[in-house]
């Protein structure tokens, strides 16, 4: 077998997951450059969500090598993941919506004054926060805001913020796109590509729109009951081709369960 490429961020070898009996995943590998953005496809049940939980330690595999910035890694929890530049950001975003952005932004990671008292440093946490948000292009009126008065857009601005804060050099995000409209989710692909253009971060996004993750993602990589069944660049690539790959998936399955 192939030496994994060092300018790999991320690299999966027949990734397996078996829960007793039920093999959610079924020899999944894939790829994920530096600073490059790979769009996951797949409807519910496909193996998209176990995937993910591996990625980010959250699961071990049953078979199957995980390489992080080419070397071989098995992700022991969470913590491990993110020990490793490894960060997700969910559908329900884990934001607490009773306190301000830059507490959020700094959940879990305060900013602590030197010295015996050890007091958190509001007025170092504020003006990062600031800058943070100012530097990838996120705009709100003022950092000292409750969550909850925020959008749903730039709640997952704040999210994706909060990852980018934690010096993440590997980010997952699943579903951003989910239940926002044209405009919300405008503001977030916005955020994606620029951060896309920084280079310094490699995305994978968790998705069901197909023409949305044609437009942010180098690549795309199809998932079918638990299996990867197509790959390519997204500019060699359609919806309608997509859409026909599934078709066929979908009546081979009836056919199948019809005997």
């Amino acid at each position: 077998m192939a030496e994994p490429q060092t300018d790999l961020a991320l690299r999966g070898d027949n990734i397996v997951k078996r829960f007793d009996a039920v093999t959610a995943l079924d020899g999944v590998s894939l790829t994920l450059g530096q600073g490059e953005i790979l769009g996951i496809l797949g409807d519910n049940g496909a193996g998209k969500s176990t995937l993910v939980k591996i990625l980010t330690g959250f699961y071990q595999q049953t078979e199957g090598k995980l390489y992080v910035h080419g070397e071989e890694t098995l992700l022991r929890s969470v913590d491990h993941a993110r020990s490793l530049g490894i960060e997700c950001v969910y559908q329900d975003l884990a934001l607490a919506n009773s306190l301000s952005i830059y507490h959020n932004m700094f959940l879990n990671r305060e900013i602590v004054r030197r010295g015996p008292l050890r007091l958190v440093d509001h007025k170092s946490m504020r003006e990062r926060a600031a800058q943070l948000l100012d530097d990838i292009g996120v705009h709100v009126p003022s950092v000292d805001l409750p969550v909850e008065r925020l959008s749903g857009g730039q709640r997952q601005a704040i999210a994706v913020a909060r990852a980018v804060n934690s010096n993440a050099r590997v980010l997952l995000l699943d579903e951003p796109l989910a239940a926002m409209g044209a405009r919300e989710a405008a503001l977030i692909i916005d955020l994606i590509m620029r951060l896309k253009e920084n280079g310094r971060l490699s995305i994978i996004m968790i998705m069901h729109n197909y023409a949305q993750t044609l437009d942010i993602a180098n690549r795309i990589m199809l998932m079918q009951r638990g299996r990867v069944t197509y790959q390519q660049r997204s500019a060699n690539t359609s919806v309608t081709e997509l859409m026909e790959i599934v078709r066929r998936e979908y009546q081979a399955m009836r056919a199948t369960t019809a005997h």
